[in-house]
């Protein structure tokens, strides 16, 4: 590693968290990113859920608050791009760098190469926090990795990584920091749609942060709800809105239950169940995965105007809190089952006029969000949830009444998840059951046409076409 001393043993002792130096004043941000990256990788938490905890009792300021977030995300999205980085500056392979250092160099290499931070202080405060983490020998290698990093610009660094490369496929996955098994995916669903030149703008879309979309919950939200200072309609869904900036926590309206925050590809999936068609008085309607509970509360929502009512079943008891919680002040008028989907389908043939499966998947769709989720799956991982997603759909199309309609949803776009899953149901239904026009009836919703291609009525939602996840919607009924 040219310019970079190397003491021995450099990176590779841990010491105990009872041995850490107390923080600077300088470092609580930094230190909220670096504790919520080292809980990803060590007990596989969710970012999306623990960094808002985190900011929370740290007492972080609005300042602070933003810097962690940015850290956070950031490095995540981007931490295979920064694993090649580290690894061409140190001289040496990521994994044998002891992982508490390696998290504080890859939160440094996104402060010198992604933000505005001076490289100097990015680098000052880095070594700070790996005093805390590592031993002297360690934190003097970190020192002089970092050194060496900032002393390159970000396009030269761009450059030895892409040279570095092993073909095509890699130089992409390596740019844009994707599993190359997960660039290999997202092409394959592009192409099915005729779109394959996508690619590049999709995996791009991935490491921008999205945008914070609100839904008004129909029948409980009121205008004076909606009508926040500095937000703008949604592009497509009718009951929400964009908020452009500030906490969303902090609305009123949020307080109250009658908005929530939640993606409008979310937002549209539950409306492609709900007004498929007009809904008639005691309809009976059930949402077979129902954690954490966004769709079931819009779709409570829905049903409570249209007289249907609304069974919600999750099999996972913090996930069936997680659903009470969600449906507010609507829990009362929802039946809450805690158990096995495929066996309460089983037990209930027959019984649902509508059915919302909100499949497990693997959340290739929701990268912007959770970046994490592109470095926990792998390909086993598809194959083990096909299996349960196919399932599962049997199931709900067995709890279906004749002529009623299941919403099979996915927040991925990977065909094995997608299109060949709703295939098979088809075609395993002897004619019996069959695909609905769900192009067609999201087109008769939305707020703006939809860019929808493929002419299988079947829907796929993009992040960098429509600004949402990247939801899977498929409608089917059966005789």
């Amino acid at each position: 590693m040219s310019g970079v001393t190397r003491p021995g043993g450099g990176g590779r002792h841990r010491q105990g968290p009872s041995s850490r130096p107390r923080l600077t004043p300088a470092q609580p941000a930094r230190r909220v990113a670096f504790e919520v990256l080292e809980a990803v990788r060590e007990s596989d938490a969710y970012a999306n859920l623990l960094l808002p905890t985190k900011i929370s009792r740290a007492a972080l300021d609005s300042a602070d608050a933003a810097l962690a977030t940015e850290l956070t995300y950031g490095t995540l999205r981007m931490m295979g791009y920064y694993d090649r980085v580290i690894s061409i500056a140190a001289g040496r392979p990521v994994d044998q760098i002891d992982p508490p250092i390696l998290d504080v160099l890859r939160l440094g290499v996104h402060q010198i190469l992604s933000t505005r931070i001076a490289p100097h202080a990015a680098v000052n405060e880095s070594v700070s926090l790996a005093r805390t983490v590592g031993s002297q020998s360690a934190t003097g290698f970190s020192n002089g990795v970092l050194r060496t990093i900032s002393r390159s610009t970000p396009e030269e660094w761009r450059q030895r990584v892409l040279d570095a490369a092993k073909g095509s496929d890699d130089r992409l996955a390596a740019e844009y920091s994707h599993p190359g098994w997960v660039v290999r995916a997202l092409r394959d669903s592009l192409q099915a749609e005729g779109r394959g030149e996508e690619l590049e703008e999709l995996l791009l879309a991935d490491n921008t942060a999205p945008r914070v979309n609100m839904v008004a919950l129909p029948g409980l939200a009121t205008e004076h709800d909606v009508d926040v200072a500095g937000s703008s309609p949604n592009r497509f869904s009718p009951l929400g809105f964009v908020l452009r900036g500030g906490d969303p926590q902090q609305l009123p309206a949020v307080h109250s239950g009658t908005v929530r925050v939640q993606d409008e590809g979310s937002q549209l999936a539950a409306l492609a169940l709900s007004r498929a068609r007009g809904i008639r008085p005691g309809e009976s309607w059930l949402d077979l995965c129902a954690g954490p509970g966004g769709k079931a509360a819009l779709l409570a929502a829905e049903a409570r105007q249209g007289g249907a009512t609304l069974v919600a079943n999750e099999l996972i008891p913090a996930r069936v809190d997680l659903v009470r919680r969600a449906l507010g002040r609507l829990e009362s008028e929802v039946e809450v089952h805690e158990g096995d989907g495929i066996e309460f389908a089983h037990d209930n043939p027959g019984r649902f006029d509508r059915i919302l499966l909100d499949a497990p998947c693997t959340g290739l769709g929701a990268l912007r969000r959770r970046p994490e989720a592109r470095w926990r799956k792998t390909p086993r991982d598809v194959a083990e949830l096909t299996g349960l997603q196919a399932r599962l759909l049997d199931a709900a199309l067995g709890a279906l009444a004749p002529g009623g309609i299941v919403a099979y949803v996915t927040c991925s776009p990977h065909l094995a998840e997608t299109r060949l899953i709703v295939d098979d149901a088809v075609a395993k239904g002897d004619g019996r059951v069959r695909t609905l026009d769900t192009a067609a009836v999201l087109e008769s919703l939305s707020v703006e046409p939809l860019d929808l291609a493929g002419a299988d009525g079947m829907v796929q939602l993009w992040p960098h076409r429509h600004g949402t996840d990247a939801m899977f919607i498929a409608l089917l009924t059966r005789d």
